[in-house]
């Protein structure tokens, strides 16, 4: 089987867990016996301002697009791909660093959790690296990714002071206050940046590898067409 066949399978099995891991959770959230928002609806609706399910989402969409088409090299997709692998590569570091232990969950609870904290993090970051695609992760890229993280910081703080809730503890104002609170988004802000140019490295190191192996690939069958005539000649 030729590696860009594996590697639709593996972007196409990524996607549908993401898809089983959101489909999971908003089951949950519709026949909840205690809903949070005052109806189980609104309940399933909620589950959207999690950071944890719009990274899932975000990857499995991404993945779905490679899977349909993996020589996909927009500016956009570009952009978003990036912000999948380092918001998915977020999630995980900071449910097990901070929330694991705070998260007392079975069942199925328990299973989306594992989905989108896990396994959709190692799905995502290990196709990354072995099938890419690789050249994609520019400076600008880089500078853009950082939008739509913000952008839903700004949407959970001015959610969060109409409501009253917030959807992760480090995030609540209202426990915390905004100096504490600013501090961590600007902590995670800085990681998340580190993250993207490491993974620009990475990116830029891994294209740079597959460039050669794919010449010297190339050259060996013309070093062996070329070997024997020039041997007649001699």
């Amino acid at each position: 089987m030729r590696t860009s066949t594996i590697a639709r399978w593996w972007f196409g099995l990524t996607a549908l867990v993401v898809l089983a891991a959101v489909v999971i959770s908003l089951v949950l959230a519709l026949t909840g016996d205690d809903p949070q928002f005052g109806s189980p609806l609104a309940d399933a609706f909620n589950i959207f301002a999690y950071f944890t399910i719009q990274s899932n989402i975000i990857v499995g969409l991404t993945s779905l697009l490679l899977a349909l088409r993996p020589q996909r090299r927009s500016t956009l997709f570009r952009v978003f791909r990036l912000d999948g692998l380092i918001m998915i590569l977020v999630t995980a570091i900071v449910f097990h660093a901070l929330l694991a232990g705070l998260v007392g969950v079975s069942g199925w609870s328990s299973v989306s959790n594992q989905l989108v904290h896990t396994v959709v993090p190692a799905l995502a970051v290990l196709g990354w690296l072995v099938f890419g695609p690789r050249g994609l992760v520019s400076w600008r890229v880089v500078a853009w990714s950082v939008v739509y993280p913000l952008l839903w910081v700004l949407f959970t703080l001015v959610r969060g002071a109409v409501t009253g809730w917030y959807p992760y503890p480090f995030l609540d104002v209202g426990e915390l206050g905004y100096p504490r609170v600013a501090l961590t988004i600007l902590g995670i802000t800085v990681a998340f940046v580190a993250l993207a140019a490491g993974l620009h490295w990475v990116d830029g190191w891994s294209a740079r590898v597959f460039d050669r192996q794919g010449r010297r690939a190339s050259a060996a069958p013309e070093a062996a067409v070329d070997g024997p005539s020039e041997g007649g000649r001699s």
